[in-house]
């Protein structure tokens, strides 16, 4: 099942990649630029557009982008694409960065990450840098056969659902859910403290609400866990403990070793299927499962800011 988000992609969007090497697995453009926000500049011509590229050999493709649109790189570019690659893999979130750059008359922002990378926090959430962006609207450009990748998107879209589920009430409205599947990368970010909008996940959800549906109405209706009353805009989770083990456990593997490590006790070593079995019954569930989001967001934010000439 492809993602709905891969319909209506935009024409000048797309022309902007035939500036770069076309050995992409999949790239999206997101952010104010490409879907409206409420507080953001009045023309999105103005806002710098932000891309995303998937690349299945990130040397390779850095030698022909170094060699087509060098001025795009910082001081990095004189140590060549090995040295590049190694700093886009080894720190932070996976990600290289190039930013401010004028093309096709636009000032764009784009990151390029390896296939494999992606793929692994899409389905773990290692770091939900990615992972997160893509359980908002994005606007697909551009996206080859990969069984393993499209899988690992559908699966991110699940994750968010169930973690959601997970950390709102019994009963709640679907602007409740697209709220909290927005802001499970943003606690924890230390841009939501200093520099940007509190109200930024407001202003993402609240004009994009038919865009969130696209993405994840299929999914809902399709949800043991849930009763999605498409009607009324209102949604019914399973809150007793056997469902909410069975939640847990479909729970991303980074998150589930973070709620084993908060709360199973010094020395214990219990398995993490006995951990989420004491969580389930619990009625601070949703608050452990909170923290344990929490602290992949903080330290992928932490492994940023370490980051050397990137962003």
């Amino acid at each position: 099942m492809a993602l709905p988000a891969i319909q209506g992609t935009g024409y000048h969007f797309r022309r902007i990649l035939s500036y770069f090497p076309q050995d992409i697995s999949l790239a999206f453009a997101y952010g104010s630029a490409v879907f409206k926000q409420i507080g953001a500049a009045q023309s999105n011509a103005k806002n710098m557009v932000d891309f995303v590229f998937a690349v299945d050999d990130p040397i390779t493709w850095h030698t022909m982008n170094l060699m087509q649109n060098r001025s795009h790189y910082s001081v990095l570019k004189y140590l060549g694409p090995k040295k590049i690659s190694t700093v886009q893999n080894k720190y932070g979130a996976g990600v290289y960065y190039n930013t401010l750059v004028p093309c096709d008359g636009k000032v764009i922002k784009y990151g390029i990450v390896s296939t494999d990378t992606l793929i692994e926090d899409l389905l773990h959430w290692k770091t939900l840098y990615i992972a997160g962006r893509l359980h908002k609207p994005v606007k697909i450009l551009l996206q080859k056969e990969n069984g393993r990748l499209q899988t690992a998107l559908t699966t991110n879209l699940k994750s968010a659902l169930t973690a959601s589920f997970l950390m709102l009430p019994e009963s709640f409205t679907e602007e409740d859910l697209y709220l909290q599947i927005a802001g499970l990368s943003y606690s924890g970010d230390f841009r939501m403290i200093i520099g940007e909008d509190k109200a930024k996940v407001l202003n993402i959800v609240r004009p994009n609400l038919e865009h969130f549906r696209k993405l994840y109405s299929n999914i809902l209706q399709e949800c043991p866990q849930a009763v999605y009353k498409q009607a009324h805009g209102k949604i019914e989770v399973d809150k007793s403990p056997e469902g909410q083990f069975l939640q847990l456990m479909s729970l991303p593997k980074h998150l589930q070793q973070n709620i084993t490590y908060l709360v199973d006790q010094p020395g214990r070593n219990r398995d993490v299927e006995e951990v989420l079995l004491q969580v389930a019954q619990d009625p601070d569930c949703g608050n452990v499962v909170q923290q344990g989001r929490s602290w992949i967001v903080t330290f992928m934010w932490r492994c940023r800011m370490a980051q050397p000439c990137i962003t």
